[in-house]
């Protein structure tokens, strides 16, 4: 690998300096090698070198002001403000037009939550700089700090117009469109951008992301594939390329995209999963359980998994197996509602109404509040013929779902089943009112309730109205 003379100098000194440390011998450095030295320790979260590297400094060039406003800079580090701004203060009397003078008081005002004055400062910084960039971009990010998102997507696109290839400034200039909800000019902003920088597969990238956002599918895909064809390893734009496929309804070209994320680095749940989806809609159910076998083998905590498995088992009407995995999910996490109710479920199918029973109780204990699952455990109850459990499942259903058709027509049939006429014909008008195309359930559920006279008046009466 090619090393640059600055480059090889820089690392001559480090190796110079951590060999006099060892020795206990003194070397000369210059002042600015002193600078380079200490903010790498800085870099690297090693405070006691850089302070020693500062004290070493210091002593052998006492009148360095680059060495001072690296002192600074360690002070506002260890967050001692008030000698930081003492010093900043001497050093502004002797270099008033020094623009980093301007830039560490701004960093010291950002610490104390004084973000006015930190961009009052950074102002000043740029009125004296040789270097714009930095003082943009610390600019953007004070806005940030102070959620003037416009001001700092502004200032992100000076940085731009700076150095195009910035590329945590584009990143930054399209969060900020993105937390304004300004998503088509975010994307005018980028097809301006890749005008002038067209082999940019971050721009082409974040151009994909927000098409799928609009739900533009089409041109998200082909914005993703620019990317690729700029970065053949962009692992992340064959992702979210896979996604958009997806929704197009392309799962062959979703799965040619996923597989080549994990031809790229390690597989990731994430993809394994999204693969063992896609076999599934191509109804390949053995490369499917493949994929999902997988998921589970990499991320065993990963619930979408061991449902898919479950759920895929389910649509074979393979009860055992269904039922096998839902048993191994629940070993690894028994407060997984989404577990329980599968459980219910199966064991329903299986007529094992214990085992549903605990199911249901569990899944509803948890948080599951799906209608459907309040209404498989009343239809339970109902075919073992409990009509009074039946009532109370279907009543607090009634209290997340009022007035909701599948429930009243069945409360409807059990409250004239058990000949509670008042109370079943209110849940009959409140069932008419919400869905009378669901009379079904009332006339298959409870045959003789629907030939009853008054239920037949009434539905009549609602009818005609």
């Amino acid at each position: 690998m090619f090393i640059s003379p600055d480059e090889d100098d820089y690392s001559m000194s480090l190796k110079r300096f951590e060999s006099m440390l060892k020795t206990n011998k003194v070397f000369f450095f210059d002042s600015e090698e002193f600078e380079d030295i200490i903010l790498h320790y800085l870099d690297s979260g090693k405070l006691h070198l850089a302070k020693k590297a500062l004290k070493l400094g210091l002593e052998q060039h006492p009148m360095s002001s680059g060495l001072k406003l690296v002192q600074v800079e360690v002070l506002i580090f260890e967050d001692k403000l008030d000698a930081a701004e003492k010093l900043l203060n001497e050093l502004q009397v002797l270099e008033p037009n020094n623009d980093e003078i301007y830039i560490q008081r701004a960093t010291l005002y950002s610490k104390r939550d004084q973000h006015d004055k930190a961009i009052a400062s950074l102002q000043m910084a740029l009125e004296y700089t040789n270097d714009p960039i930095d003082v943009h971009n610390l600019l953007g990010m004070e806005y940030l700090f102070m959620d003037e998102l416009e001001l700092a997507k502004q200032s992100f696109i000076c940085c731009l117009d700076e150095d195009l290839e910035d590329q945590s400034a584009l990143y930054n200039v399209v969060y900020c469109f993105e937390f304004l909800d300004q998503i088509q000019e975010a994307i005018a902003f980028l097809e301006s951008y890749v005008d002038k920088q067209p082999y940019s597969e971050i721009a082409w990238h974040q151009m994909g992301r927000l098409h799928y956002i609009l739900k533009d599918y089409v041109a998200s895909v082909r914005a993703f594939e620019y990317a690729t064809y700029i970065d053949d390893s962009f692992i992340g734009a064959f992702m979210e390329m896979g996604k958009a496929l997806e929704k197009l309804n392309r799962p062959a070209d979703a799965i040619a995209c996923y597989k080549e994320t994990i031809e790229l680095a390690d597989a990731t749940s994430y993809a394994l999963l999204r693969l063992g989806k896609c076999y599934e809609k191509l109804k390949n159910y053995t490369e499917a359980l493949k994929y999902y076998n997988r998921t589970v083998h990499e991320d065993p905590m990963l619930d979408k998994a061991w449902i898919a498995i479950t759920d895929l088992h389910l649509k074979q009407k393979n009860y055992q197996k269904a039922l096998h995995f839902t048993n191994k999910a629940l070993e690894i996490d028994n407060e997984n509602r989404y577990y329980w109710q599968r459980f219910a479920q199966i064991n329903l199918a299986l007529k094992n109404h214990e085992d549903a029973e605990i199911g249901f109780t569990k899944a509803v204990t948890l948080g599951d509040l799906k209608l459907t699952t309040w209404l498989s455990w009343a239809d339970m109850k109902l075919e073992q013929g409990l009509l009074e459990q039946a009532c109370i499942i279907l009543l607090q259903a009634f209290d997340f779902f009022p007035d909701h058709a599948n429930i009243c027509f069945r409360l409807c049939g059990i409250y004239f089943t058990l000949n509670q006429t008042e109370y079943g014909t209110y849940h009959l008008m409140n069932a008419l009112m919400d869905r009378a195309s669901r009379m079904k359930v009332l006339q298959q559920q409870f045959p003789e309730v629907w030939k009853m006279a008054l239920v037949q008046e009434i539905i009549a009466r609602h009818l005609f109205e």
